[in-house]
């Protein structure tokens, strides 16, 4: 099964789920499920910034794998970060999305 998470909710998803629960499953081969993509809102977006250590590891998960790491494009020009994400971390909106998955689309849309 493929599956895109979206995280629109507070920072703690990012910290707490993403990272101590999502992330290392990935990073160990055991989640289960193909992620295709993964989509930040608001500031969940501080995760996709150079440098950030959740990130860092996301970031090497989705280059083993091919994962879509995105962020909001509203969201990370609101908070002057749009500049700031991951080298090849892209920004944009629901079309950006729709069109970056398209060639792998995922079964599962999971919003946390």
């Amino acid at each position: 099964m493929k599956v895109a998470y979206l995280f629109a909710t507070q920072r703690h998803n990012v910290s707490y789920v993403l990272a101590r629960m999502i992330l290392p499953q990935l990073e160990e081969g055991r989640h289960g499920a193909e992620v295709v993509g993964m989509f930040f809102f608001e500031d969940n977006n501080y995760v996709l910034v150079d440098g950030n250590p959740i990130g860092e590891r996301l970031r090497a998960v989705a280059e083993q794998s091919g994962m879509l790491l995105m962020g909001c494009d509203q969201c990370c020009y609101e908070r002057e970060i749009a500049d700031r994400l991951m080298p090849g971390v892209p920004i944009g909106c629901f079309p950006d999305l729709y069109a970056a998955l398209g060639g792998n689309p995922p079964d599962q849309v999971i919003t946390l």
